[in-house]
């Protein structure tokens, strides 16, 4: 396992990176933060033709670019500096579902559409504060005339769940738990969006009432496909939270450099870089366990799974506190709408409970290593 981005991945991170400096700027963000879909279609459509980033995990068979988790990796480290207002990570999730639901039909039939950027795609596991396959409710019962299954239930709060065209979603059978592929058209079914702190991250309510839905894979396979994709989950936050909290602290260096006090720049006062150099270490620490993780997914490593819950509970802690931090430290002016500080907050802590929170990733890694 590599834990270092080779040279080609340093400069797919400048592509993009450069791309989101021309179409993620913070006006823009505040003005996807104000649009009912959450996103430009346009800029969505511009990721796919020019850099190909929603293919990045998909195989050449399928439409994709055939690269791996590493690639998408550094695009979600960017995607979390520039705080992307579009449905990157529910993006990866989908494609995680399909590639791991061994449903060759389905892929061939979905990835084309999703790695050309036309169908947005989500994943809708959990009913209650259990994100994993124990948490499903969600009934599923044969249809009456034997074509396909009916769905009735709820799922909350899933990740752009209005938005997308395609839902894979996991409910119960006799079987046990199985992943299900519902469309937004269908009959019976509803998406609302909800209030949320991060309004740079868009989440809804699904209602599926005798909803048709066609069965991925097999009957009663779904929870080693939702521990896969919750997984996936945990590591692809981390990197994006990775990439806000080293904006964050960029940011704050810059302020603190300029800003004065008692005649001189308060970067100056011991305190104040005490305060950063703490910012700093938390940030490489959470940097080190995104990349090992990371690496241990790409290579299906055996500690993929222990390595996943610490990225994302050390992650989610790190990036929560550098932006609060960095909040203090601009003082008045990091409390108001008109700065950016408040914004990566909001995505911090909702990052922060999204897939688990730290709590319950940490009580993960305790069963994996038999505590």
């Amino acid at each position: 396992m590599s834990l270092t981005p080779s040279p080609e991945r340093e400069e797919l991170r400048s592509v993009v990176r450069k791309f989101l400096v021309a179409h993620s700027d913070e006006e823009q963000v505040r003005r996807q933060m104000d649009l009912g879909a959450g996103f430009d279609a346009s800029t969505w459509k511009l990721m796919a033709q020019q850099i190909g980033i929603q293919s990045l995990m998909i195989p050449e068979e399928y439409g994709g670019a055939g690269f791996g988790f590493g690639e998408m990796a550094i695009v979600l480290e960017e995607a979390g500096r520039a705080l992307l207002c579009a449905p990157l990570l529910s993006t990866v999730l989908a494609t995680t579902a399909l590639l791991s639901a061994d449903d060759d039909a389905a892929a061939a039939a979905l990835l084309p559409g999703i790695a050309d950027g036309t169908v947005i795609a989500t994943v809708a596991i959990a009913d209650d504060n259990d994100p994993g396959p124990d948490g499903v409710r969600l009934a599923a019962e044969p249809a009456a005339d034997g074509a396909g299954w009916r769905l009735t239930g709820t799922k909350p709060y899933v990740l752009d769940g209005a938005d997308a065209a395609l839902i894979i979603v996991a409910a119960r059978t006799p079987a046990g738990v199985s992943l299900f592929l519902v469309d937004s058209g269908a009959d019976g079914f509803i998406a609302t969006n909800l209030p949320t702190l991060d309004l740079t991250r868009r989440l809804a309510s699904l209602e599926f009432a005798d909803t048709p839905a066609t069965l991925l894979g097999g009957e009663g396979a779904g929870s080693a496909v939702c521990d896969q994709v919750l997984r996936t989950a945990a590591v692809a936050l981390a990197c994006e939270q990775v990439g806000g909290a080293a904006k964050v602290l960029e940011t704050t260096v810059e302020y603190v450099k300029t800003r004065e006090q008692f005649g001189r720049p308060i970067g100056s006062f011991q305190a104040v870089k005490h305060r950063l150099a703490d910012m700093l270490v938390q940030l490489e620490s959470a940097r080190s366990a995104a990349y090992f993780a990371t690496a241990a997914l790409e290579s299906e490593s055996d500690e993929a799974p222990v390595a996943a819950s610490i990225a994302k509970s050390y992650c989610s802690s790190a990036y929560y506190d550098i932006a609060a931090e960095s909040i203090q430290l601009h003082g008045g002016i990091g409390f108001t709408w008109e700065h950016s500080a408040h914004l990566y907050f909001k995505r911090a802590k909702g990052s922060q409970t999204m897939f688990g929170t730290p709590a319950y990733h940490r009580r993960l890694i305790a069963v994996e290593l038999g505590v």
